[in-house]
């Protein structure tokens, strides 16, 4: 008997995180998921609860090894824009070194360890799929209005260790496809304060925005590695 294949996601307890679950496991694709968070979701069915803080290497490297078993897909849906009150910067004169460095550390260190552990747990003989929550304003070709310094740096860095990592994987790996994913603005805590101007149409569910996403990576193959992609399937330029 085939066994079905294994998901992880890492940030479940998040608005996307939690809603990529639910997909999965709504699809029946899938023998087991495991949901990390800093809190840990509950388990139940095919799904498996497990605790990770992404700014601790300790705790990402203790989750992979409850995995164990090849992985089928992994997903890293963790990130912060605002935090205690402090909203992005507009100018030069409001960087503060300890956001910065805060901001990096969510967005851009913690998804790179993740790659680090989760990745060597991908099957080699068989296509498999790492997807990692970027955001367009990450493109520098792409800014053209300047402000949130933090924010676009930590995803632009944020990019560019996917594109490294899909490089280095594929050499063990040739059907494994490792690619960032812009959401879109998605109805969550992290763009409430930005929603004003984004047209109904186009601020999206949680549970529209992980199945689009889902839509997307099962379109992809192995010569789209260490690219970004939207929402709609559109390749985003760097």
């Amino acid at each position: 008997m085939v066994s079905l294949p294994t998901a992880v996601v890492i940030g479940a307890g998040g608005g996307i995180g939690g809603a990529f679950v639910a997909a999965l496991r709504n699809t029946g694709r899938y023998g087991r998921i495991h949901a990390f968070a800093r809190t840990p979701p509950t388990s139940f069915s095919s799904v498996f609860g497990g605790q990770i803080n992404v700014t601790n290497e300790e705790s990402i490297a203790a989750a992979a090894m409850t995995v164990g078993s090849p992985v089928d897909l992994v997903l890293i849906a963790t990130g912060m824009l605002h935090e205690g009150g402090r909203m992005p910067e507009k100018a030069l004169r409001e960087l503060d070194a300890n956001t910065l460095a805060r901001i990096f550390e969510v967005n851009t260190i913690g998804p790179a360890l993740a790659l680090k552990h989760f990745s060597p747990l991908l099957p080699k003989d068989r296509r498999a799929m790492i997807g990692v929550i970027s955001a367009r304003v990450g493109s520098i070709s792409d800014n053209r209005s300047g402000g949130w310094f933090g924010y676009r740096a930590s995803k632009a860095a944020l990019n560019m260790i996917v594109k490294s990592a899909a490089i280095e994987i594929a050499r063990s790996r040739p059907e494994a496809v490792c690619v960032a994913l812009h959401p879109g603005t998605v109805d969550t805590r992290l763009s409430l304060p930005f929603q004003h101007g984004v047209a109904p149409d186009r601020l999206f569910s949680p549970e529209r925005a992980a199945r689009q996403l889902l839509d997307v990576i099962d379109g992809l193959k192995p010569i789209d590695t260490g690219k970004v992609f939207g929402w709609d399937g559109e390749e985003i330029q760097p």
